[in-house]
């Protein structure tokens, strides 16, 4: 899994994917902040109590082998704006899920999911030769559904009371993917919305 993916840092213009390392604790839950988004329940933001188990829990995956998260740069400022990993590697089956991502509030609905989306999909498929890319989230988490449409990727099926969340309440997860075939139509519909953004 190692050889398969390893530390690398993605960027454009505006944003910049760096690994995450335990020193970025604070500066996330800075950007969670903006907006609170802790307090939205489908969703698994870190808050000040909750950060400490968030950032163990990240990298002992990246660790194991079994994900890579990132923290999400503005580089116009800075700072820190957001989270986001590949996770579930399946290196022998050359599949991966994009997840665990986020966005203060105040870079919601700009260019920068488009951004992300871009250079995640692009090493993916690019680089590291996936030959699928899957997005799941919470059946009720209905902005997260219709974001993960707009890429261009489909959806497979429901993974019904798939998990238990932590306040025991019991998940349904919607699972999509993007397939190789796929990409060359993807990468053009991310890079004409960002096109958009910019003439906004």
């Amino acid at each position: 899994m190692a050889k398969w993916l390893s530390d690398m840092v993605l960027e454009s213009s505006t944003v910049c994917l760096e690994p995450m390392e335990a020193s970025h604790a604070d500066a996330l839950v800075a950007a969670a902040s903006d907006g609170a988004l802790w307090e939205l329940w489908f969703t698994s933001v870190p808050s000040p109590e909750t950060i400490k188990k968030y950032m163990e829990q990240a990298l002992a995956a990246k660790e194991d082998g079994t994900a890579m998260p990132f923290v999400v740069m503005d580089k116009a400022s800075g700072k820190v704006i957001g989270s986001t990993r590949y996770c579930n590697l399946a290196p022998h089956h050359r599949r991966l899920e994009i997840g665990y991502t986020w966005y203060s509030k105040s870079f919601q609905r700009t260019s920068v999911n488009s951004e992300c989306k871009l250079l995640l999909l692009g090493h993916a498929f690019e680089a590291l030769d996936a030959i699928a890319v899957e997005f799941r989230t919470h059946s009720e988490n209905k902005a997260s559904r219709a974001a993960i449409a707009r890429l261009g990727a489909r959806q497979d099926g429901i993974l019904r009371q798939h998990m238990i969340l932590p306040d025991g309440s019991i998940r349904d997860t919607v699972v999509f993917s993007i397939i190789r075939e796929e990409w060359g139509h993807v990468k053009a519909n991310l890079l004409q919305k960002m096109k958009k953004h910019r003439e906004i």
